[in-house]
């Protein structure tokens, strides 16, 4: 009897302490979560889940943020899309027999390739061929990884036909993006193409971050006028902070080496 009651006792206690286990458990990853959610919203701003919409609504969902492997059919298309690229008739007929057929993500790490080795002609190719796709859904990072390439390659022409075709599908770039893509164009050389951009980033309707301006501020440097546009506009936006300026004499050394290069 007393030891049928210490083994129903056992029982109970082990049956509490599974359960209190599970509580545990259960809270601990409520709260690994919760730092996950904290470090996103570190990195990608506050508020950067309203410019996604659909099946894209975090960074890390959407299909452009996910690793691009190239298989053997895309090796083979990115070769042959390079050696055929001259001729346009042959061109067209392979993108109909070949490109027009491959898998989705074999599509994505062929543009992908193509971005990285800035063949711009045959990214936008592709460009084109992705957004006529049955599943394809309007997609930051999908515009973002366009916008770099051409911004690098210094295309203008091309770059203004892709924030058009963005506008239209009404994608919004978060802060950290419009930094990074306004910072390409300034880095090229490009500073009428980035102060365009940056006035598309006043007027959006985020909450400004400071970090992206700081970004912008840096890139600017070789400007100064635009430069201190911009830093009134961080100063007004963001009272309590302080922006480090280059020594006065950092401008007329980069004019030297401009005139000694058309020299």
């Amino acid at each position: 009897m007393l030891r049928s009651a210490i083994i129903s006792l056992q029982q109970r206690v082990t049956g509490v302490t599974g359960r209190t286990n599970l509580i545990l458990a259960f809270f601990q990853q409520q709260r690994w979560q919760s730092k996950d959610v904290e470090q996103t919203h570190e990195y990608w701003g506050e508020g950067f889940t309203r410019n996604f919409s659909g099946s894209a609504s975090s960074p890390s969902l959407s299909i452009w943020r996910r690793k691009k492997e190239m298989g053997k059919e895309g090796l083979f298309v990115v070769k042959e899309l390079k050696r055929l690229q001259s001729d346009s008739i042959r061109l067209n007929r392979f993108m109909q027999s070949h490109v027009s057929r491959i898998l989705k993500t074999d599509l994505f790490a062929v543009l992908f390739e193509l971005q990285r080795q800035d063949h711009v002609f045959l990214a936008m190719k592709i460009y084109e061929v992705v957004r006529k796709e049955i599943w394809y859904r309007p997609d930051m990072f999908f515009y973002r990884d366009m916008l770099m390439m051409l911004a690098r390659t210094k295309k203008v022409d091309e770059a203004k036909r892709v924030w058009k075709d963005l506008k239209r599908e009404e994608v919004r770039f978060d802060q950290h993006t419009y930094g990074d893509i306004i910072r390409a164009f300034l880095d090229s050389g490009l500073p009428k193409e980035a102060m365009e951009l940056y006035d598309e980033m006043r007027g959006s309707p985020d909450p400004p971050l400071s970090l992206p301006y700081r970004v912008i501020l840096k890139g600017l440097i070789p400007y100064p006028e635009l430069r201190e546009k911009v830093k009134d506009d961080f100063l007004e936006l963001f009272p309590g902070m302080i922006v480090y300026d280059p020594p006065e004499d950092l401008f007329d050394d980069q004019l030297n080496e401009e005139s000694e290069e058309d020299d």
